[in-house]
């Protein structure tokens, strides 16, 4: 499964230089994850209401092309790997208008209690979601 997240550039987001500044990808990757767990079947604040949070451990980002103000994106996010204690997103960032590939890169998070903030099996908390998001892998 891959979903679709639309994006459009705003001037807040641009640098001095004219294009979106580096650390504005990093909340694109989050508006295509919630989408994404979203689209699952379960959003993210019902996964917190059922005691269940998943933290960032890890981000990577490779940058191609810049983006513009005004440029219509879409954020296409994908479960790359999942297993009961960790979960890795993996996403592609293009201009909607020529399909240039901008960005791609990578989240990991970490299933863990909401209440403790310690480790969990994601496959045992939430087996429905776990299920689902285990069945959208791309192979």
């Amino acid at each position: 499964m891959v979903t679709e997240s639309k994006i459009t550039v705003r001037y807040a987001e641009t640098d001095k230089m004219g294009i979106v500044h580096h650390s504005v990808y990093a909340v694109w990757f989050e508006v295509g994850r919630t989408d994404f767990i979203r689209q699952a079947g379960m959003p993210y604040s019902v996964m917190e209401q059922k005691g269940i949070m998943t933290p960032l451990s890890s981000l990577t980002c490779q940058f191609y092309l810049p983006a513009y103000y005004e440029d219509e994106l879409i954020v296409k996010t994908s479960v790359s790997k999942i297993t009961a204690a960790r979960i890795i997103f993996s996403y592609k960032i293009k201009r909607q208008k020529d399909q240039a590939l901008l960005a791609t890169g990578s989240t990991s998070h970490g299933f863990v209690s909401a209440k403790t903030f310690r480790p969990v099996n994601g496959k045992k908390a939430l087996p429905e979601i776990y299920q689902a998001l285990s069945s959208a892998i791309e192979k």
